[in-house]
């Protein structure tokens, strides 16, 4: 089931009749009726005291990441990088460890305020919906969801994938990332993705855009594309042999 928490949130309390009444304004309406009809805050977004970094507060934001123009991927040992393409577009990039991955996908967002908390909302409800469970947390990243999302297995069975949604709101960006494998299920696996999400640079751009859309990447000019499937040679690279594949990978949408 999906909730809404807030951090240290206090427990409620009764309120008298009387109090109700010292409170009642001048035209006869009181503090409750005015609450009646919450308005929506625009929070600016959090500090980032840890990253991700946006790429004016990065001196060399190329030394040990792979530029991808949009995004900065910091490179670790054994790693495998994979592009998702929607359209013409590469518009995600996945980073595969062993038995776990994490996309990351950036988005425009509004000059002074944070879409982390709305989509968030969106995303959770949306799997709900489909009969899936969420859960959202105060994690290692700030707050995320924990969801067990319905899908059909090879054999055409029903069952579930478990996933991590985190995301950061940066100046005039969004940063959203998806935890799969055993880094969503066990904390040992998720600290060098975790590392991975909170070193990466992002390259929002001058150029007008529309809130929540992609920020397009590219492809490192060194780069070969490599279909599923095919074996190569495993050379060593400028991160010790890390960057073994930058290949088009499944795509994992948003659930809305």
């Amino acid at each position: 089931m999906f909730g809404r928490r807030k951090k240290n949130e206090a427990p409620e309390t009764s309120v008298r009749a009387s109090d109700l009444a010292d409170e009642a304004t001048a035209d006869g309406t009181t503090a409750q009726e005015d609450d009646a009809e919450p308005q929506r805050v625009s929070l600016p977004p959090a500090p980032r005291p840890d990253g991700p970094w946006d790429v004016s507060e990065v001196r060399e934001p190329g030394e040990g990441r792979v530029d991808l123009g949009g995004l900065f991927v910091p490179g670790v040992e054994g790693m495998e990088l994979r592009v998702e393409v929607a359209g013409d577009a590469i518009v995600a990039a996945t980073v595969v460890l062993q038995d776990s991955a994490v996309q990351l996908q950036a988005f425009a967002a509004p000059k002074n305020e944070g879409i982390w908390n709305e989509v968030r909302e969106e995303i959770g409800v949306g799997i709900t919906q489909q009969g899936g469970v969420v859960d959202e947390v105060d994690g290692p990243l700030g707050w995320e969801l924990r969801a067990q999302v319905p899908v059909q297995l090879p054999d055409g069975t029903n069952g579930v994938q478990v996933v991590r949604f985190v995301g950061v709101d940066g100046p005039r960006w969004f940063l959203r990332g998806v935890i799969s494998g055993q880094g969503a299920v066990q904390p040992q696996a998720a600290g060098v993705l975790e590392q991975i999400f909170r070193d990466t640079v992002v390259v929002r751009g001058e150029a007008p855009m529309a809130p929540r859309d992609p920020i397009v990447l590219k492809l490192p000019e060194d780069a070969q594309m490599v279909p599923d499937g095919v074996q190569q040679d495993r050379s060593e690279s400028r991160f010790g042999g890390g960057v073994e594949r930058l290949e088009r990978g499944p795509e994992i949408t948003e659930i809305r």
